[in-house]
C-alpha cells in the first residue's frame, strides 16, 4: 500500500490541477464570448486599430480577473527591524553582493569620468592626452558594466513578453509576483505590464546601440550625436520604467472583494503526500561514478543540463537559465576584450582582458546562487566546511568543481519527486525498488519488477522492453503449465455429481 500511495496522490493532484484549469478556461471563454457579441452588436463597421487594442486589453483583463491572487508578502504585518540587522540579512545573499560590487564600480568609474569631463583633474592630469586616456578608459568600463547588466536581465524580459502574450493562469500569477505590488490583481494589469516591458526593452536596445558605437569606433571617429541620442534614450527609458512601476496601478494597493469577482474559482483540495523530513544529497561531491550518464552530461552539456534541472525543480524557465548562464560565462570576456582594442596603453589593454577573464570565471557563481536556493527551499544538508558559511561553501563548490556540483544536484532531483516546495519519495527510488513480491515456486524464481527511473533525463527503453518481454514470457509459461495440469486431472464420476434425493427430516 505504501508503494502505491505516491502515485495515487500524484494522480489526484494533477487531476485536480487539470479540472481547475479547465473550469477556469471555460469561464474565461464564456466571458470573452459575451464581450465579443456585445462588440459586434454595437459596431457595424470595421473597428480601428485602437479599438482592437482596447478590446484585446479588456479580454486580457477579463482573463486576469478570473485568476485568484496569491497572498502578497507585504500584506502580512512585518515587525520592523533595525537597519543594521536588515543590512546583515541583505548582504548574505550572493546576488545582493554582486549587485553591491557592481554599484561600487559604477560609482567610482562614474565619479572619475565626471571629474575628467568637468576639468577638476587638470592639476593631476595636465596633459590632454592623458586626460583623453582616462576619459576613454572609464567610458569603456562604464559601457561594459551597463551592457552586462542589460544582457543579464534581457533573457528574462524576453521570456516575460512571451508569457504576457500567452497569458495563461499560471503565467498571470508569475508576472504578478514580478511586476505587481504585493503580487495581487491590478486593474488593466496586462496593459500596464506591456508598457513597462516595452520601456525596459527600449532601454536594453539603446544600451546595445551605445555599446556598439563605443566598441566599434575610437573617440575621434565616434559620432557625438549618435552617442548622445543612444545615451538619452537609455536613461529616459530606464527612468520611465522605474517611475511607471511606482505611480501606475502596478505599484498601488488594490484589493477587490470576493463578491465583486463572480468568476473566481477557489481551490478546495488539500494535497498531501509523503514528504521527506530530512532529504539528503545523493552521493558526495565527487561520487560522479554513481551515475555515469549524468556525469557525462554535466561535463559536456553543462548549460543545457543546468537549465533543464532548474525548470523541473520549479526555479524558472529552462531557456532563460541556459541563456543567462551562457551570458554570465562569456559576455564579460567578449565585451572587455573588445573594449581593450579601443584604448591605447598596453597596460590598460592587459587590465581590461584580465577583468573580462575574471568576470567570466566568476560567472560560474550563477550556478552557486541557484544551488543555495535549492538547498534552502528543500531543506538539504548544509556544508559548514568553509568557516561555518554554507553559502560560501556552495559558491566555492561551483567555482572550483562546477561539473561535480551539477551532477550531484541532478542525482538528488532524480531520486526525489518535487511537489510544490517539498521533496517527496519517488515511486522509483531505492526504497520502493526493494519492496517487490517474492516469486512463487511455480514462477521459475523470477522477480517481476520495473526498475527504471522516470525522472532521469535519459530513458533506458532497452531495459524496459527486456523486462516487459520477460514478464510476458513467464505469464505464457504459467498458462501452459496450468493447461497441462488440467489435462492430467481425471474427470469426476457420475455418482459423485448426483445429489442426495432423500427428503430432509425435520
Amino acid at each position: 500500500m505504501d508503494s502505491k500511495a505516491p502515485s495515487t496522490l500524484s494522480a489526484a493532484y494533477y487531476e485536480h490541477e487539470d479540472k481547475y484549469h479547465d473550469e477556469l478556461h471555460r469561464s474565461i471563454s464564456q466571458r470573452n464570448l459575451l464581450r465579443s457579441e456585445d462588440s459586434k452588436i454595437g459596431s457595424a463597421n470595421v473597428p480601428s486599430p485602437s479599438a482592437k487594442f482596447q478590446n484585446m486589453v479588456e479580454r486580457m483583463d477579463g482573463s486576469s480577473w478570473s485568476v485568484p491572487s496569491s497572498r502578497g508578502i507585504l500584506e502580512q504585518k512585518i515587525k520592523l527591524r533595525s537597519s543594521i540587522t536588515f543590512c546583515k540579512e541583505w548582504i548574505k545573499d550572493p546576488l545582493n553582493i554582486a549587485l553591491l560590487l557592481w554599484m561600487i564600480c559604477v560609482a567610482i568609474s562614474g565619479a572619475v569620468l565626471f571629474l575628467v569631463m568637468t576639468g577638476m583633474l587638470n592639476n593631476l592630469l595636465p596633459n590632454k592626452s592623458r586626460r583623453d586616456v582616462w576619459f576613454e578608459v572609464n567610458n569603456q568600463f562604464l559601457t561594459a558594466l551597463f551592457t552586462l547588466m542589460c544582457l543579464y536581465h534581457h533573457p528574462k524580459r524576453i521570456h516575460h513578453v512571451i508569457v504576457l502574450c500567452r497569458w495563461k493562469p499560471g503565467d498571470i500569477l508569475m508576472l504578478r509576483k514580478v511586476y505587481c505590488k504585493n503580487g495581487t490583481y491590478k486593474p488593466n494589469e496586462w496593459k500596464h505590464m506591456m508598457v513597462l516591458l516595452l520601456l525596459l526593452h527600449i532601454n536594453c536596445f539603446a544600451q546595445y546601440a551605445l555599446s556598439s558605437l563605443n566598441l566599434r569606433y575610437k573617440k575621434p571617429e565616434r559620432s557625438v550625436f549618435g552617442v548622445s541620442i543612444c545615451l538619452a534614450v537609455a536613461i529616459l527609458a530606464a527612468a520611465g520604467a522605474g517611475l511607471y512601476s511606482i505611480f501606475s496601478p502596478l505599484g498601488k494597493d488594490y484589493s477587490p472583494s470576493e463578491d465583486e469577482n463572480p468568476n473566481r474559482i477557489k481551490e478546495s483540495i488539500s494535497f498531501e503526500s509523503r514528504i521527506v523530513d530530512k532529504p539528503q544529497w545523493r552521493g558526495g561531491l565527487f561520487h560522479f561514478l554513481d551515475d555515469i550518464k549524468t556525469a557525462c552530461l554535466s561535463l559536456f552539456c553543462s548549460f543545457c543540463l543546468f537549465g533543464w534541472n532548474m525548470e523541473r525543480l520549479g526555479f524558472g524557465n529552462m531557456y532563460v537559465h541556459v541563456t543567462t548562464f551562457v551570458i554570465f560565462c562569456f559576455a564579460p570576456l567578449c565585451l572587455f576584450g573588445l573594449a581593450a582594442n579601443t584604448v591605447d596603453p598596453w597596460s590598460v589593454k592587459v587590465a581590461f582582458c584580465l577583468i573580462g577573464i575574471l568576470l567570466s570565471v566568476f560567472g560560474l557563481l550563477y550556478g552557486g546562487y541557484w544551488r543555495i536556493q535549492m538547498r534552502k527551499r528543500f531543506d538539504l544538508p548544509k556544508n559548514n566546511s568553509f568557516w561555518g558559511k554554507p553559502n560560501v561553501a556552495d559558491c566555492a563548490q561551483w567555482l572550483f568543481c562546477c561539473c561535480c556540483s551539477l551532477a550531484q544536484e541532478v542525482r538528488t532531483a532524480d531520486y526525489y519527486e518535487t511537489m510544490k516546495d517539498n521533496l517527496c519519495k519517488n515511486r522509483t527510488n531505492d526504497a520502493d525498488k526493494n519492496e517487490v513480491l517474492s516469486p512463487l515456486p511455480r514462477e521459475g524464481r523470477t522477480v517481476h519488477g520495473l526498475r527504471s527511473n522516470l525522472a532521469s533525463p535519459i530513458w533506458d527503453s532497452v531495459k524496459l522492453t527486456e523486462t516487459m518481454a520477460k514478464k510476458d514470457l513467464n505469464s505464457n509459461r504459467l498458462l501452459d503449465e496450468s493447461d497441462e495440469v488440467e489435462q492430467l486431472m481425471s474427470p469426476p464420476t457420475l455418482s459423485s455429481m448426483q445429489r442426495d434425493q432423500r427428503p430432509l427430516s425435520l
